[in-house]
C-alpha cells in the first residue's frame, strides 16, 4: 500500500465526527483522535508540530517545513479535521475498504484526503536537501460548521501577546512568526474539487429563528398560541424569499444568492400546544455581498409578512463574505499552484464553487487562496463516501511540485 494511501486509511479509521451544534457526545465525536495522530506523525519526521486550543477538545495542529533557500515564498496549507455526521451511511464509516481504486468511509472525500495528500507531500519534502519554499501547515478543527479553527489561527497575527488566553497560541505564535516576515504568498485549502484551483466560492450567514407561542394542553387548544403553525407560515415566506432570490440577476459566474430552511425544531408531546420552534437558515453570498446586510433583508421580509409573530433572530454562528479573485496577491497565488499542476501533466482548470471552505477566513485576513485538493465535491457528505486513491497521490505530487519549483514562477 502506497504510504499516501496508508495515511488516508489510518485517518479514516479515526473518527472525528462535528455536532454540527447540538450537544451530541461520545467516542464518535471532536478531532481528538485526529489530532494526536497528526503530532505524533509530524513528530516523527522532525516537523515540531504543536497544538492550538480553539475550544474544550478541539485543538488546531500547527507545522512548519522551513525553506533551505535564502528569500523563499511561503505557503499556508489548510486542511481541516472534521467530519459530517455518519447518519444514514450505507457503509460502515470508520472501516476504510479499497475497491476499484476508490477508498470508501466517512471523510475520505471531505476531507482526509486532502490531507493525506498534504502530509504525505511535507514527509516527502522534509528528506530534500533543497526546498524553495517554507511551508505552514495547520490541521484546523470544526470547519463544517463555524470556521472556528482557522479563525483562532488567523488570531495568531493579530493579537498582542497579553490577549493570549488559548493553550497552545504562544507556541502555534512562536513557530509561525520565524517565516513569516512578510506574510503568506499563497494559501491553499483543501477540499475535494477534483484537482482543480477554485478561486472564487460563495459565503454564507447562517442563524436561528425562535417562532414563539403560548404552551397549554391540547384539549384547550384555543387557550394557547401555536408555536408551528406561526413556524409554518415564517418557512413558506423563507421558501417564496428564496424562490425571488433565485431569479434575482447577476454577472458572478458563481450565480444567484440562495435561501435555505435546514433544520426545524418545536414541541414536546403531541398533547401540548407547542410554545416556542426553532429554525435553522442558511443564507449563500455571492463573493461581494455583505452578510449582515443579506440577513437583514430576510429579518425584514419576515417582519413584512408576519408583524403580529412574535419572532426572534439569534445571532449569526457563522458569516462569512465568500471567497473572490480580486484580493491582493491573489492572481499571483493562483499562477503558482497552476504552474505546479501542469508541471505534473494535467491540465489547469480554474473554476467557482457553491460552497463554502476555510478560504473565506484567509481572504478575508487579506490572503491569496486558492481551493484545492483530491476527490469530487459530488462524493462529499454521502452515504457510501469514496475517494479515488489515484487522485489523492495526484495531489500530493502537485503539492510537493509546488514546493520544490516555487523559484521558478
Amino acid at each position: 500500500m502506497p504510504d499516501t494511501t496508508r495515511i488516508l486509511a489510518d485517518l479514516v479509521r479515526l473518527p472525528s465526527v462535528n455536532p454540527m451544534g447540538s450537544s451530541h457526545t461520545g467516542p464518535d465525536y471532536l478531532e481528538g483522535r485526529v489530532t494526536d495522530y497528526l503530532l505524533n506523525r509530524l513528530t516523527k519526521v522532525g516537523l515540531s508540530p504543536v497544538r492550538q486550543t480553539v475550544s474544550p477538545g478541539r485543538d488546531n495542529v500547527v507545522a512548519i517545513l522551513p525553506a533551505t533557500t535564502p528569500d523563499s515564498p511561503v505557503f499556508l496549507w489548510d486542511a481541516h479535521q472534521d467530519t459530517v455526521p455518519v447518519d444514514g451511511m450505507t457503509i460502515k464509516p470508520f472501516a476504510p475498504v479499497i475497491e476499484n481504486g476508490h477508498l470508501y468511509g466517512r471523510g475520505s472525500c471531505d476531507v482526509k484526503g486532502g490531507m493525506a495528500a498534504m502530509i504525505s507531500a511535507l514527509e516527502q519534502l522534509s528528506v530534500l536537501e533543497t526546498r524553495h519554499a517554507s511551508v505552514v501547515f495547520v490541521a484546523s478543527v470544526n470547519e463544517e460548521f463555524g470556521f472556528s479553527g482557522a479563525k483562532a489561527f488567523i488570531k495568531l497575527f493579530r493579537m498582542n501577546d497579553s490577549e493570549s488566553n488559548n493553550e497552545g497560541d504562544d507556541a502555534a505564535k512562536e513557530l509561525v512568526q520565524k517565516v513569516l516576515p512578510e506574510g503568506f504568498n499563497l494559501v491553499v485549502v483543501a477540499e475535494p474539487t477534483s484537482l482543480r484551483l477554485v478561486t472564487q466560492h460563495k459565503g454564507a450567514v447562517r442563524w436561528r429563528i425562535k417562532v414563539c407561542g403560548r404552551s397549554c394542553h391540547s384539549s384547550y387548544p384555543e387557550k394557547g398560541v401555536n408555536a408551528i403553525y406561526s413556524a409554518a407560515r415564517v418557512a413558506l415566506l423563507l421558501e417564496s424569499l428564496a424562490s425571488d432570490l433565485s431569479l434575482r440577476k447577476t454577472s458572478h459566474p458563481c450565480g444567484s444568492p440562495t435561501l435555505s430552511v435546514g433544520t426545524i425544531h418545536g414541541g414536546m408531546g403531541v398533547n401540548l400546544v407547542p410554545d416556542s420552534v426553532v429554525l435553522e437558515v442558511d443564507r449563500r453570498l455571492v463573493p461581494g455581498e455583505n452578510p449582515f446586510t443579506a440577513r437583514r433583508e430576510v429579518m425584514d421580509y419576515i417582519s413584512a409578512n408576519c408583524p403580529t409573530e412574535i419572532i426572534e433572530h439569534e445571532k449569526p454562528f457563522l458569516a462569512s463574505a465568500g471567497l473572490s479573485s480580486e484580493g491582493v496577491g491573489s492572481a499571483e497565488a493562483a499562477a503558482r499552484l497552476r504552474k505546479a499542476v501542469a508541471d505534473t501533466g494535467m491540465d489547469a482548470i480554474e473554476e467557482v464553487a457553491r460552497y463554502g471552505t476555510n478560504a473565506c477566513v484567509y481572504a478575508e485576513a487579506g490572503l491569496p487562496c486558492v481551493v484545492f485538493g483530491p476527490g469530487s465535491i459530488a462524493q462529499a457528505h454521502t452515504a457510501d463516501e469514496w475517494i479515488s486513491l489515484g487522485e489523492v497521490e495526484k495531489a500530493a505530487e502537485i503539492l510537493r511540485d509546488l514546493v520544490v519549483s516555487a523559484k521558478r514562477l
